[in-house]
Order: structure tokens, then C-alpha cells, then sequence
């Protein structure tokens, strides 16, 4: 447990206020500095450094004396965003995900922050075959000497430090996988969305790829939809969500026919 007071603790409150403010803007629409110093029971000065780095990250944008949300579309994309919330549940849902792989497999990782995490405990489950379109998943396995690594290659996205496109997808649909694990960006009890043609082909790629497939979400993602349909829950074999899902939610994908669910407690 971090105890109060720690660098480590006190990194991690910074982050939740931040996400915080990130999700007071998105409600909103547009709010004052003074707004958010008293929503979240810190100094202006301190609104004014927590909005400085999230106007780094493109999560909103700043005017004189306020802020205002970029289109959804724009932040839920942006890696940077996505790295910095919900942490410890991701953390937990890597760690549960990380039962599914054993060593010897082939494994395909998406782009997702929460792939991300689960790539880090995969390290010590050598040997491994580990295929991404994850430029930092990519940087997690290099050098690791009973890692065969291979790159899905593609047109190079910024926003998500990964590649997608044409390229991308022709590169999965070459592969034949023993588990493909993805997240995406929202889903409710029948159906998985996310906010982005281009994602979502890679996605669907993957999944056509594997001989099992495991979907990792944390609980803000739900019910939520965006614009495009990635595919029905019951296409996956395993879902693995945190604590914090609704427990009529949770039901509901219980009752999902041959799709096995699995909740990941956060380390307290």
C-alpha cells in the first residue's frame, strides 16, 4: 500500500484531481479557473499547473481566465489521457489478464493503454510470441532475449503512438494467434464501440486473428456507446472488468452465452 504523504502517493492524487478536472470540463463544456479551484478544493495557482499539463496532453483547451473541452472524439483518443486515469484498475485487470497467457503462446496486444499494462507482467511468462501495433508495447519487449517480437506494421498515429491503416490491418490478417487482447473505448452489456473508423478495423483484424479473445475494461467505459459498432460481447471468449461495474451490469454480461467474465479486485 503507498502510504499518504509519499511521492508516489502524492503523484497518484495529482493524477486522480487532473482526471477530475478532465471530466468536470467534458460535463461542462466550459468553466472558469476559479470553478475548478473550488470543485476540487485546491489554490488557483494549482488549477492553473493541473490545466497547463492536460492542455499538454490535448485533453482540453485553454483561454483567458477558463477552459473548454475538445470534442470527445479528440481526447478519448489522446494516449497521454488515457495513460493517466483509472490506473490502479487497470493495473488490476492486467493482473487478472494476465492468468489467461501461458508461456509458449502467441499472443496479440492492441494499442490500448490497458494492453499496455498487461504487457509489463508478460515479461516473466517466457517464452512468448507478442505481435503489436503498440509502438510502447514495443518497447516493453525489446531486448527481452525469449520474446519473438513482431511489429504490425502501418501508418504511424500520433495521437495514439501506434500504427493503424490498410497496412496495418493486411499485417494482422496474416497472423494466426493463440490470443488477441483489445480494449476499446466504450460498451454496454451486447455491444463493444469505439469512436474511430480506422481503430476499429484494426481491432476487428485482431479479433478475426485469434484462436481466443479477451476484452479488458474498466468500469468508466460502461454503459457507454460511441459512433461505430465494434462487435457484440458475445464475440469474445473472456471480458475482464474491475470492481467497480454495476452489479446489474455484471449480471447481465454473466448471462452472455459462452463468454467468460472475470471481475479484477484493485490492490488495496
Amino acid at each position: 500500500m503507498t502510504k499518504p504523504g509519499t511521492p508516489a502517493a502524492s503523484a497518484r492524487s495529482q493524477e486522480n484531481r487532473r482526471q477530475l478536472i478532465a471530466e468536470h470540463v467534458v460535463e461542462h463544456g466550459t468553466l472558469t479557473v476559479a470553478w475548478l479551484a473550488e470543485a476540487t478544493g485546491v489554490s488557483v495557482m494549482t488549477v492553473h499547473r493541473d490545466l497547463d499539463a492536460l492542455a499538454r496532453r490535448g485533453v482540453l483547451r485553454r483561454f483567458r481566465g477558463g477552459v473548454s473541452a475538445l470534442p470527445t472524439s479528440v481526447f478519448e483518443s489522446n494516449l497521454e489521457y488515457r495513460a493517466g486515469v483509472r490506473v490502479a484498475e487497470k493495473e488490476a485487470i492486467a493482473q487478472a489478464a494476465a492468468e489467461l497467457v501461458e508461456p509458449g503462446m502467441s499472443v496479440m496486444l492492441d494499442d490500448s493503454t490497458s494492453a499496455l499494462a498487461l504487457a509489463g507482467l508478460l515479461v516473466g511468462r517466457t517464452p512468448l510470441t507478442v505481435l503489436t501495433n503498440a509502438r510502447r508495447v514495443l518497447d516493453v519487449f525489446a531486448g527481452c532475449e525469449e520474446i519473438r517480437l513482431i511489429a504490425l506494421g502501418g501508418e504511424y498515429s500520433p495521437t495514439h503512438d501506434s500504427f493503424l491503416g490498410v497496412a496495418c490491418v493486411e499485417a494482422v490478417e496474416a497472423m494466426s494467434v493463440d490470443l488477441v487482447v483489445v480494449s476499446t473505448s466504450a460498451m454496454n452489456a451486447a455491444m463493444t464501440f469505439h469512436q474511430e473508423q480506422d481503430v476499429v478495423l484494426v481491432k476487428r483484424a485482431m479479433l478475426a486473428s485469434g484462436a481466443r479473445t479477451a476484452l479488458l475494461m474498466d468500469h468508466s467505459k460502461m454503459p457507454r456507446t460511441a459512433l461505430h459498432r465494434l462487435c457484440p460481447v458475445t464475440d469474445f471468449d473472456h471480458v475482464v472488468v474491475d470492481a467497480g461495474v454495476d452489479a446489474a451490469l455484471l449480471a447481465e454480461l454473466r448471462e452472455q452465452s459462452g463468454v467468460d467474465v472475470r471481475v479484477a479486485e484493485a490492490p488495496r
